[in-house]
């Protein structure tokens, strides 16, 4: 799969073979949702927690005797169906995490570059490289291509000026390869990677 490599500034950089195997598959939705799921169950704080029975504050007196008052036996003030008693099987921190194998996590990967292939969503520039790290000079190149919500992938590192020129820039998430992931590549509108990106990926997902 050949594609048209552009600079920065917009100029054109030649072309680069992509892997069919990496940006030439039919992307599979079951496949998509099955990795995005575990990627934000993964996520998921898991904090959430009530006061249960044993929890709350309450005297364990026996609140009137056993028998003979009409009503409804009772031990204590801590019982669910008193106003300010414990939550009965109310929720508590626990972790979201679910396993999910190695290798269909790496599918998915392939399958999300090969959605934004597809879709015409996909964009290879030349380098990020920035001479000096003007944020202005960096929303102009952003405008001038029509990028809004991008994700932007380099090689091992990214590069210190484009990092901090892209930092205050809404709409512009910045990545190395390292951190590529399916959630962030789905969730973007344009996907922009660099030649020593596209190397790095062939090289992660062999």
């Amino acid at each position: 799969m050949k594609l048209d490599v552009i600079k920065l500034d917009g100029g054109k950089a030649g072309s680069i073979d992509l892997n069919e195997a990496l940006f030439g598959l039919e992307p599979r939705a079951d496949i998509l949702h099955r990795v995005v799921r575990w990627q934000r169950a993964k996520a998921q704080a898991g904090t959430h927690s009530v006061l249960g029975k044993s929890d709350v504050s309450y005297s364990t007196k026996k609140i009137y005797r056993q028998k003979g008052t009409g009503g409804a036996r009772h031990g204590s003030r801590k019982a669910p169906i008193f106003r300010h008693g414990g939550v009965y099987k109310g929720p508590t921190p626990r972790s979201h995490a679910h396993d999910l194998p190695k290798k269909f996590r790496a599918l998915g990967l392939r399958h999300a570059l090969s959605a934004k292939a597809k879709a015409g969503e996909l964009v290879i520039v030349d380098s990020l490289a920035m001479a000096e790290a003007k944020t202005a000079m960096l929303a102009k190149t952003v405008k001038e291509r029509g990028w809004k919500r991008v994700l932007i992938i380099d090689g091992a590192d990214v590069d210190a000026n484009f990092a901090l020129a892209a930092r205050n820039l809404e709409g512009i998430d910045v990545l190395p390869t390292i951190g590529a992931n399916v959630y962030d590549i789905l969730k973007r509108d344009t996907l922009v990677i660099t030649k020593a990106g596209v190397e790095a990926l062939e090289a992660r997902l062999k």
